[in-house]
């Protein structure tokens, strides 16, 4: 018996707390791709209600939300009871940003009795540590584009626009939006060379100003590293204790590998 459920969207973090409390139920939605093994129950968005019974049922008291997951495409003919109830919050909530429908999904949960815990809790080593954490010491300059990129991410806080920014000799190269990291990294590595005059930069990665880091704290792993080398920069600033390291010991190859340097600092 367990009170912990694991709900399970894509990549690695899943996994990771799956291996680390393998005693806890792992539930997969319907149409979500994941990498979890042997789930032990699927659910489909439209029936939340059913997922709160079965939870409930076994014991659950503690859910935590992991791994990205995209907006789902709702089956009306699919909605359960709860669900109905539901509809007009969740469609307000829809047209706001992703931080409206998380907030929203966490009310749900807690209206149910279930406390939301979130993965930096359940593996506090997971998170990136001030300071230097490979490669280089940063120079001059990198800690300028990084403070110039903070600067950015802090002022379109309250607009839920994104995570990232990349900066360069002051220049800004990208703001992360709804297609996330590795589309931002993309897009600055299709930048002209003539409007980068030179300039290599820096990626930045941190949470929005109010948002909660149990449901949605920004990460990075050893294809951040790889994207970011690809689009030219020099190096990753994230901010200390509220960014997840996704499979430490690949993202400290790739950067080995890379030769980019990866900072923590207080943002």
């Amino acid at each position: 018996m367990t009170d912990l459920a694991i709900l399970s969207g894509a990549g690695a973090l899943p996994v990771m707390l799956a291996e680390a409390h393998p005693e806890a139920i792992r539930v997969v939605f319907h149409g979500v791709d994941n990498a979890m093994s042997a789930p032990l129950a699927e659910h489909r968005f439209e029936k939340l209600g059913t997922l709160f019974e079965d939870l409930k049922a076994q014991g659950v008291t503690r859910v935590v939300l992991a791994g990205a997951m995209s907006r789902p495409a709702l089956d009306p003919a699919q909605l359960d009871p709860f669900m109905m109830q539901l509809a007009p919050r969740l469609m307000a909530a829809m047209q706001g940003g992703d931080d409206a429908i998380l907030r929203l999904i966490i009310a749900v949960f807690e209206e149910q009795g279930f406390s939301v815990v979130g993965a930096h809790e359940l593996l506090p080593q997971i998170t990136a540590e001030d300071g230097v954490i490979a490669g280089a010491e940063p120079s001059k300059t990198q800690l300028a584009d990084a403070s110039r990129a903070a600067d950015i991410l802090l002022a379109l806080s309250p607009l839920d626009v994104g995570q990232g920014a990349v900066v360069a000799g002051g220049l800004v190269l990208g703001i992360e939006t709804l297609q996330g990291t590795d589309a931002l990294l993309r897009f600055v590595g299709d930048t002209p060379a003539h409007l980068r005059r030179g300039q290599g930069g820096v990626l930045v990665k941190a949470p929005k100003r109010g948002q909660d880091l149990r449901v949605d704290m920004p990460a990075i792993g050893p294809e951040t590293v790889r994207n970011a080398a690809a689009a030219g920069l020099e190096g990753i600033m994230v901010s200390a204790g509220k960014v997840l390291v996704l499979d430490r010991p690949a993202t400290l190859q790739a950067l080995e590998e890379t030769g980019l340097f990866l900072m923590a600092r207080v943002l």
